[in-house]
Order: C-alpha cells, then structure tokens, then sequence
C-alpha cells in the first residue's frame, strides 16, 4: 500500500475536498485516514496559577493521592 499526504476541507455534508489533485492513478478506490485536529486547551497565565494553588492547597492539608 502506497501513503499519500493531503490537504483537505470537509464541508457541511461532511463530504472531503482536497486542496489540491493527487499525482497516482485515476478511477481507483482508496482508503483514508482522516487527522482532525483537536482545539487547543486555554493554558492562561491565570488557569495555570489558579491550578498551582488548588494543588498547593491539598497538599498542604493532606489531600494528595496515595497509591
């Protein structure tokens, strides 16, 4: 089997256009894989501090995980 990378737009019927033609034989049937990527996670300035605190907080009252 033979990979090829694309680019590509998924319209509102869900169906697939590539940016541009691919370069292999015509009229024949292919399998693929589609990567779709995830949107990135708000990692503020405040989110982070906020997250530090609350870690701090249960470990200095005794509320940490033990295995």
């Amino acid at each position: 089997m033979k990979a090829l990378k694309a680019m590509a737009t998924i319209n509102e019927q869900g169906q697939i256009t590539l940016d541009s033609p691919l370069l292999t034989n015509k009229n024949s049937r292919v399998e693929i894989i589609v990567l779709i990527p995830e949107p990135a996670e708000d990692f503020t300035k405040e989110k982070i501090i906020s997250d530090f605190r609350q870690a701090w907080h249960e470990a200095m009252t005794g509320q940490t995980i033990t295995n």
